[in-house]
C-alpha cells in the first residue's frame, strides 16, 4: 500500500496543530467556534462552522459515524519497565489488536515499541496482556499486534483504568466527553473506536436542528476506526463496520430526489462506500472492511466530504482526491496554511463539495 503524494510542503508548521479543544480556547467558546474551508473544485471560501446548514441544500444527506469513542490508553508493565498500550481494534474472537508505545513522562505517547510474540504486559486492576501474533502478517516489528487480556474483561479495564488516546502535539489529556462526538451511541459488546471520529466533533445539537430543520437529512452509520499511526501515515487496516437498512434506503432515496451525499468524516466514507454495489446502490451491511478509497479506485457513492485537516503525507489524501480531485485538495490546502487553519483532532474542518 502506498500514502498521499506529499502535498507542497513537507510537514505542517507546528504551531499550526490545535492543542485544545475549541471551548478552551476562550470565553463563550463552543464545539463549533472553528472555522470551515469550503471547496468547490479549486474554488475555495472562508466560513465559520455555524454557517455549515446555509451551505447545503434541502433534501442533502449526510452520513455520520454513531461510533463512540473509548478510553482506550492504558498504563502497564512489561517486567520493571512501563509501557502504553493502545487498545486499537476488538476482533470477533475476543482478542484485540493492540499498539504498544513508550510513555514520555507527561500522560502523552511517543515512538512506537514493538516487541517478540508471547511480550506479556500487566495491566491495572490484576489483568494480563498477551501478544500473540502481528497484525496483517507483519513481523516481530509490526505495530499492531493481536493480544488476549485475561483477569478482567477489557471493558472494565478500560472504563476504570483508561483514558482517551492523545499526542504529542495536544497540551494535556483531557476528559472521555471530550473525544465525543455529539452522534456517539455506547455499542453493546464494548467496540468502539480507538480514536475520535473527529469531523463529527463540531456538530452541537443546535447546528444538527437547524440541518433538519431546513431540510437536510441524518443517514447514520458506524465504523469503528482503529489506531492511526502518525509516524508512518500507513494506510487503513480491516475495520468493522455496519450500514443499517434504513440509512441505505435513505442514501438511495436522497440520489433519487436530486440531494447530495456527503459523508462526514473519512470513516463515514469507508463505510459507505463499502456498502455500495458496482451499481453505486447502498444496501445493508455489515463485518469487516478492507476498501482503501484512492483516486484509482474512486467513489461510487459519496458526492461530498466534511473532514479535518491532514498530514501531508497522511494516506487519508488519497481519499479526498477521489472525492473532489487533486487540484481542488491541493488548492485548499495551500489556502489552509496561508489563512492559518488549525489541524488535527480539535483543528478546523474542510468541506468538499461538487461544483
Amino acid at each position: 500500500m502506498r500514502t498521499a503524494t506529499a502535498l507542497p510542503w513537507e510537514k505542517v508548521p507546528r504551531e499550526l496543530s490545535a492543542r485544545v479543544p475549541a471551548e478552551q480556547r476562550g470565553p463563550g467558546l463552543g464545539r463549533d467556534s472553528v472555522r470551515l474551508l469550503v471547496s468547490r473544485g479549486t474554488a475555495v471560501t472562508h466560513h465559520a462552522f455555524g454557517e455549515l446548514p446555509r451551505l447545503l441544500r434541502a433534501g442533502d444527506v449526510l452520513v455520520v459515524n454513531t461510533s463512540a469513542t473509548l478510553p482506550a490508553a492504558v498504563d502497564g508493565r512489561t517486567g520493571s519497565a512501563p509501557v502504553v498500550v493502545h487498545f486499537s481494534t476488538r476482533g470477533d474472537d475476543g482478542r484485540w489488536a493492540v499498539e504498544l508505545r513508550e510513555p514520555d513522562g507527561r500522560g502523552t505517547t511517543r515512538a512506537r515499541a514493538g516487541g517478540p510474540a508471547r511480550t506479556e504486559v500487566g495491566l491495572p486492576g490484576g489483568a494480563r496482556l498477551v501478544l500473540e501474533e502481528p497484525l496483517a502478517g507483519g513481523g516481530d516489528g509490526a505495530r499492531l499486534w493481536w493480544a488476549r487480556v485475561s483477569g478482567a474483561p477489557v471493558a472494565r479495564v478500560l472504563s476504570e483504568h483508561g483514558r482517551p488516546i492523545r499526542y504529542s502535539y495536544t497540551e494535556r489529556d483531557q476528559s472521555l466527553a471530550a473525544y465525543q462526538t455529539v452522534f456517539a451511541l455506547p455499542s453493546a459488546d464494548g467496540a468502539g473506536s480507538a480514536e475520535m471520529p473527529s469531523a463529527a466533533r463540531p456538530f452541537t445539537a443546535r447546528v444538527v436542528a437547524e440541518l433538519v430543520s431546513r431540510g437536510v437529512w441524518l443517514a447514520p452509520v458506524t465504523l469503528h476506526t482503529g489506531v492511526a499511526s502518525v509516524e508512518a501515515h500507513e494506510p487503513p487496516y480491516p475495520e468493522r463496520f455496519a450500514v443499517p437498512e434504513a440509512s441505505a434506503r435513505l442514501i438511495g432515496a436522497a440520489r433519487a430526489g436530486g440531494g447530495r451525499v456527503i459523508a462526514v468524516g473519512t470513516t463515514a466514507v469507508r463505510a459507505v462506500e463499502s456498502a455500495a454495489g458496482p451499481d453505486g446502490v447502498v444496501r445493508a451491511a455489515g463485518g469487516w472492511t478492507e476498501l482503501v478509497v484512492t483516486p484509482e479506485r474512486g467513489v461510487r457513492v459519496v458526492d461530498g466530504l466534511l473532514t479535518g485537516l491532514h498530514e501531508p503525507a497522511a494516506s487519508h489524501l488519497l481519499m479526498l482526491r477521489a472525492v473532489a480531485g487533486r487540484a481542488a485538495v491541493d488548492r485548499a490546502y495551500a489556502e489552509a496554511v496561508r489563512e492559518r487553519y488549525l489541524w488535527h483532532e480539535f483543528g478546523d474542518v474542510h468541506l468538499l463539495l461538487p461544483q
